[in-house]
Order: C-alpha cells, then sequence, then structure tokens
C-alpha cells in the first residue's frame, strides 16, 4: 500500500524535522520515517474499521427498533443496510481482526461520531436508492459501500478532526490512503470469504529500498545538492528562496541521482505537486523552474546522465 507519493511526502516533512532538530542523529530520522510510515498503514486499516464499526450501529439500532416493533404490532424496519454482505465480510475479515487485535485501535471510545455518521448514511440519497433497489446481491453491497466512502467519507471535516486528535502522524495521510480504501473495497470478492487479501504494507522490499535510499542520499549529499541550485540559479533569486522550498528541491535532486530509472519529469512534477501542499502561494512556478534549470545544468556539465524530455 505504501507508495512513492506517500514515501515524498513522509520524507518532506522528516527531512524538515531533521534539519529542525539539534540532535541530528540520521539513523534516529530514519526508524522515525519508517515508523511514520507505518502509521499511514495503521490508518488505512483503521478506516476500513470505520465501516464496521458503523454497521454494527446498525445492527444495534435495529435491534432496538425491531423489539419496539414487535411490542407494538408495527411494521418492522428494513434489514438490508445492518446486513450487508460487503460489511459483514468486511467485519470478519482475518487479517483486519488481527490488526484490531495487535494495535488494539477500534471505534468504540467514539460512539458519538459513529453515530453521527450512521445517521448521515441513514439521511443520504444513496442509502434510499440502496433501500428501493430490486437487485439484492454481493455487487450492490459492495456498490454501495464504495458510494459512501467517496461521498461520504473522503471528504469529512469532523472525521479529519477526529483523526488529528488521535494522530498527528495522520494529518496529512488521509487523502492518499482514501484512495487505498476506495481500492481494496473494488477489489473485494465474495468468494474470498474471511481470507479476502487486503493491501500489503509494501508491495516489495524495492518501495522500502526506495525511501531508505531517497532518504539517506537528501542528508548526507546536502551540500552537493544545494551547490548545485546555486550553480543554476544565476537567473533566479536563490537567497529569497523559502526554507521548505529548498528542501523540497534537495530531496528532488537526490532522487534525480539515485534512481536513474525515474524519468527527470517525472520527479519534477511530483515535488512541484508537494511544493503546491507544503510551501508558498508561489513555490510551485518557482521549483518548476528552478528543477529544470539545475536538470539542464547537471546534464550539460556531465554530472547527470539522464533525458531531459522536451516540453
Amino acid at each position: 500500500m505504501i507508495n512513492r507519493e506517500i514515501i515524498r511526502i513522509k520524507i518532506v516533512q522528516l527531512t524538515y524535522a531533521y534539519y529542525q532538530n539539534g540532535n541530528k542523529n540520521i539513523d534516529t530520522a530514519e526508524k522515525e520515517l519508517f515508523f511514520s510510515l507505518s502509521k499511514a498503514y495503521d490508518l488505512y486499516n483503521y478506516l476500513l474499521l470505520l465501516i464496521v464499526a458503523i454497521t454494527k450501529e446498525a445492527k444495534r439500532r435495529l435491534e432496538i427498533i425491531q423489539a419496539k416493533a414487535q411490542r407494538e404490532g408495527t411494521e418492522e424496519p428494513p434489514q438490508k443496510f445492518a446486513f450487508n454482505r460487503f460489511a459483514l465480510q468486511l467485519e470478519n475479515n482475518k487479517q483486519l481482526l488481527e490488526f484490531a487485535e495487535t494495535q488494539k485501535r477500534s471505534w468504540s471510545e467514539t460512539p458519538e461520531f459513529v453515530g453521527k455518521m450512521f445517521e448521515m448514511i441513514e439521511q443520504s440519497q444513496i442509502y434510499k436508492e440502496y433501500l428501493e433497489n430490486k437487485e439484492d446481491d454481493y455487487a450492490t453491497d459492495r456498490e454501495l459501500w464504495r458510494k459512501i466512502y467517496r461521498t461520504l467519507i473522503q471528504d469529512n471535516e469532523d472525521l479529519d478532526a477526529l483523526l488529528e486528535e488521535q494522530s498527528l502522524y495522520w494529518n496529512d495521510d488521509k487523502e492518499v490512503v482514501d484512495t487505498f480504501v476506495l481500492k481494496t473495497i473494488k477489489r473485494f470478492e465474495e468468494k474470498n470469504g474471511t481470507k479476502q487479501e487486503l493491501l500489503p504494507e509494501y508491495e516489495s522490499e524495492e518501495e522500502k529500498d526506495y525511501a531508505r535510499r531517497l532518504f539517506r542520499a537528501t542528508i548526507m549529499n546536502a551540500d552537493e545538492y544545494q551547490r548545485f541550485m546555486s550553480e543554476a540559479s544565476r537567473n533566479w533569486d536563490f537567497s529569497r528562496l523559502a526554507y521548505m522550498d529548498v528542501i523540497i528541491m534537495q530531496i528532488a535532486i537526490a532522487e534525480m541521482f539515485t534512481f536513474p530509472s525515474i524519468p527527470l519529469s517525472v520527479t519534477i512534477n511530483e515535488f512541484v505537486e508537494l511544493a503546491k501542499y507544503y510551501s508558498t502561494p508561489r513555490s510551485a512556478g518557482y521549483i518548476n523552474g528552478m528543477l529544470d534549470a539545475i536538470a539542464r545544468h547537471l546534464i550539460k556539465t556531465g554530472r547527470l546522465f539522464k533525458q531531459m524530455e522536451e516540453k
């Protein structure tokens, strides 16, 4: 699950923290990097558990209403949502149960939030259309939760605030992790039952190696990379760069040198996007021009052996 987008984000954060921290120990900083990445995977599992918690709340409320209906001889409410096949499969997923047990994670301490989430879902058009839909199969149940997640969970300010209270590591993770939760929902198949595989923490050792090498190259070659910035910035006001801009470009240059297979255009585009989020309003355009100039300068002077894609 942890991909290069998340890794780049974490390295920007940890490199900034490294220079702000008086005790500059690269081994300690690297451990913090991997701990931070592991927290992103925790968030992925925790958000899947939110679907389970909402479903359990739906069952709890259904039982109360059913008991009342039986006492009063009135019509019982629909059970379709509370017994949604996808949600029940997720509830019994072996990997998710293991995560909840080992990490001691659940939504039991935030019952009010879970209740409000269920009420929001219950009042939505998505929910009403689901109950009215004559189709009653696993695919319909799974699609319901994909729609709920995209519409009511993905951009939910109350949820974002709650997650931020629980872990500072999750401040910038959710937007990326949401895409993996949606991917997981889409991948679920009824035939796999409780053994349905969730996304692994890392697709391969290659991603862990990428994180380690990029972070170390950024720190250990900092003076050299900043010299490259100075050399290529004759037509730029390098002295007025925001400190975060310098860090973002330092990491980008590290990626240019350390990973020959990553095209320069990919590196530049990825770090320009990070600048939009982490630095000043003018930083993205400035960094785009600077990195382009730096790459061309390094190729021209024979220090970087990559092709510069022409725009």
